[in-house]
């Protein structure tokens, strides 16, 4: 009668501890608070990871606890590098499960569209906790670290949303960026019309800046894209005013001069026929795409509205044109007049 009490209360003790562990493993870990992480470094063991939850605060469960539900997982065995969030809700089990397999926490760079190479590289040095390879190298020592050394760096990385984990570099978003355009120029490149007055992917990518710069309308690239085919086709000038700017570099005051448009430079496509020996920023697909397929039409010309949209004016005559850059500046002056409360 005693060895069966013994059993009895054997049995009893064994199902309160599966139940106590069973609730361990499914209910919220507590105490946790928005934004804690926990990492796991190369070589760490199951052991030292317990550890450094016990250092987030983690008080949850005993050891034997952990390690069992660790085992019964094949968490031990397959622990993947990198870094964990520890979200108020989560649970043991689920939080093993990412451990297994591989969900780490992944963050956000966007590379915007229309940006040049600096600002690129400044964002990149904002970006945390992003690891910086790459502050210290210049633009040629930057291309070569890429594995494209003697390329120029502008307009050769594709405006997108890149996730990176914690382990990345500035290196890692770059290259991904880079293969990505290139990989976004050459589609385009081979759905170009066949009467698109380009002799390369290469001027594509310089047209498809310049055309990014002009207009953030989407609906515009292609017209304004027309307008430039056009012009390359008759040999005039480009008189593009974003070129100019971009010849001016750094110096540039947020005014663009007659004696800016004046004054000779590579990228001054007042005083220079043809496309700018690289591009100017970083083309959107949207861009690459028109600038490939160019729109049909008569226009020559175009200035922005005045109103603040954003829009265009297109023109096939210069007389034309002028009566639209008229009504720009009254559209302008009274736009600014109204902003200011006059």
């Amino acid at each position: 009668m005693a060895f069966v009490l013994v059993l009895l209360a054997a049995a009893a003790a064994g199902a309160w501890l599966w139940q106590r562990y069973q609730t361990f493993a499914d209910q919220p870990i507590a105490g946790l608070v928005a934004g804690q992480a926990v990492e796991i470094a190369r070589g760490d063991s199951f052991a030292g990871v317990l550890r450094k939850l016990r250092g987030q605060g983690v008080q949850t469960g005993h050891d034997l606890e952990w390690r069992l539900l660790a085992r019964q997982s094949g968490t031990d065995s397959q622990l993947k590098v990198g870094e964990y969030a520890l979200s108020p809700g989560i649970t043991p089990r689920r939080l093993l499960a990412n451990m297994r397999s591989g969900r780490i926490i992944q963050y956000r760079f966007t590379l915007v569209e229309g940006w040049n190479i600096r600002q690129l590289r400044a964002a990149l040095r904002a970006a945390a906790p992003l690891q910086q390879r790459t502050a210290e190298l210049d633009d040629a020592a930057l291309m070569a670290a890429l594995g494209h050394a003697g390329q120029h760096p502008e307009g050769r990385f594709l405006p997108e949303t890149y996730l990176y984990s914690r382990s990345d570099s500035d290196l890692d978003v770059l290259k991904r960026a880079h293969a990505a355009m290139q990989k976004a120029l050459d589609e385009a490149w081979a759905a170009r019309r066949p009467d698109v007055p380009l002799q390369s992917a290469e001027q594509a990518l310089t047209l498809a800046s310049i055309i990014e710069k002009e207009t953030g309308i989407a609906s515009e690239r292609p017209e304004i894209a027309g307008v430039f085919a056009r012009r390359l086709k008759l040999g005039m000038p480009l008189q593009t005013d974003p070129t100019v700017i971009y010849g001016i570099g750094s110096a540039y005051d947020g005014n663009i001069r007659k004696r800016d448009l004046l004054t000779d430079t590579p990228y001054n496509t007042y005083t220079r026929r043809g496309l700018t020996p690289t591009p100017i920023a970083m083309p959107g697909r949207d861009a690459l795409h028109a600038a490939v397929n160019p729109k049909d039409g008569d226009a020559l010309f175009f200035v922005a509205v005045g109103d603040g949209s954003g829009r265009h004016v297109f023109s096939a005559t210069l007389a034309e044109h002028n009566a639209a850059v008229v009504r720009y500046l009254a559209t302008r002056r009274r736009t600014l007049q109204e902003a200011s409360g006059q």
